[in-house]
């Protein structure tokens, strides 16, 4: 069962995660603001996929800080976890999406699988934290190429149902 957490502020993130469980078949009641739940509900998961737009200079989204410590207290062995946000490249391209990169580095330890990796042929930022070994941690949407949006988000979402079977 898959479970969408995801911090938004100005609401770029919440359409992601909108996206992401409509072409995956989430249901609504699985798709979770972290500002209105609790890490509690990630036990019910196998499969989690958490975002979050980075803000400042290379900073999670502020719901994110206190949800995420809950989540690393919580046992993550045998689930998979995927990671998505949003960033502009254009502006920010030395911490574009680096809250994918944060998110990642947060749950090590926590005996959780990552999933999800992505290609990041087509950006213009490939030096922050979202990269890792020529590879994105995560689905990275960048706001400075809106075009992409939905092609990048399908893209996605067909391979970690490819990496789920």
């Amino acid at each position: 069962m898959t479970g969408i957490f995801y911090g938004s502020t100005t609401g770029s993130t919440e359409a992601v995660a909108q996206d992401i469980a409509r072409l995956l078949g989430v249901a609504e009641s699985d798709l979770h603001n972290v500002a209105d739940t609790s890490a509690d509900e990630a036990d019910k998961y196998d499969l989690l996929l958490l975002g979050s737009p980075t803000w400042g200079c290379g900073e999670l989204q502020d719901d994110w800080y206190s949800f995420l410590e809950d989540l690393k207290k919580r046992d993550l062995r045998g689930k998979q976890v995927a990671l998505f946000g949003c960033g502009d490249s254009g502006c920010y391209p030395d911490t574009f999406c680096d809250a994918i990169g944060l998110l990642y580095e947060g749950l090590q330890g926590c005996g959780c699988t990552f999933i999800g990796s992505f290609e990041p042929q087509g950006y213009a930022a490939t030096s922050s934290l979202v990269c890792s070994e020529g590879r994105f941690l995560g689905l990275a949407i960048d706001e400075s190429a809106p075009e992409k949006t939905d092609a990048r988000v399908a893209a996605w979402c067909r391979q970690l149902v490819s990496e789920r079977q």
